[in-house]
């Protein structure tokens, strides 16, 4: 016999001798000898339900412990509406653990989209939204800088008793505030530090006054521009002084 058939006779029958042992392993890793029993979800459930988490995770462990795949787990259930992020895990000898953190959301942007707490833009899920969300109005690249300057001058709006409805840049790079009926002009070079420079004047003016406020215009070097809800003509306001014109 030459070595090529030798080498082939031993290949073959090697091959012969491993299929008993195959059939052996795969019987071992069958579902119903290690079957998943336990599900653990650690989530807050503010909005996120738990019977959908449930119906996401049940076709990928019907195969048992060594046959789920985590990552087709962590897609399905990071595709669940409210949905931020996903861990997945297996607990020997029969448990999967998920830890699943929720959208938070803080603001609107654009046509049908929330922003969470972290800054993450998301579609609004068809529930679950809360009322009365205020809306950043920015370019999209920009919108992580708009985030900050509502968080920003949401404290200083509050003076007033004002919400703060609305955080505008437009695409020229101008920002408005919109606080109830009063929008708010600060143009577009350091729109932060004008709106604290002139804040506190601004809050003892308005509340000296029984008009409702329309619009403050800060875009002026000394002072700013206020137009009330009976005024005919705007109203300028001395920054040194604090006096109206």
């Amino acid at each position: 016999m030459s070595l090529a058939l030798r080498a082939l006779a031993w290949t073959l029958a090697l091959g012969l001798a491993l299929l008993p042992v195959v059939a052996v392993l795969n019987g071992w890793f069958a579902n119903d000898r290690w079957p998943i029993e336990h599900l653990s979800v650690e989530a807050e459930y503010r909005r996120v339900d738990e019977q959908a988490i449930r119906q996401a995770v049940l076709p990928h462990v019907a195969r048992g412990f060594f046959a789920v795949d985590l990552e087709a787990v962590r897609a399905s259930v990071a595709s669940l509406a409210w949905v931020a992020s996903v861990d997945v895990r297996k607990r020997w000898p029969n448990a999967l653990e998920l830890s699943i953190r929720e959208h938070q959301p803080i603001a609107r942007w654009g046509e049908g989209y929330l922003v969470s707490l972290d800054g993450q833009l998301f579609e609004e899920p068809k529930r679950g939204a809360p009322e009365g969300l205020p809306t950043l109005d920015s370019p999209r690249p920009r919108l992580a800088e708009t985030l900050r300057f509502y968080q920003q001058a949401k404290p200083l709006v509050a003076e007033l008793g004002l919400p703060l409805d609305s955080v505008r840049l437009s695409a020229r790079g101008s920002w408005s505030l919109r606080l109830g009926d009063a929008r708010l002009m600060l143009g577009r070079v350091e729109p932060m530090a004008r709106l604290q420079e002139v804040w506190p004047l601004l809050v003892k003016v308005v509340q000296a006054d029984a008009r409702p406020l329309l619009r403050a215009d800060f875009r002026y070097g000394n002072g700013f521009a206020l137009h009330w809800g009976e005024a005919s003509t705007p109203e300028h306001v001395d920054a040194g002084t604090g006096t109206g014109t």
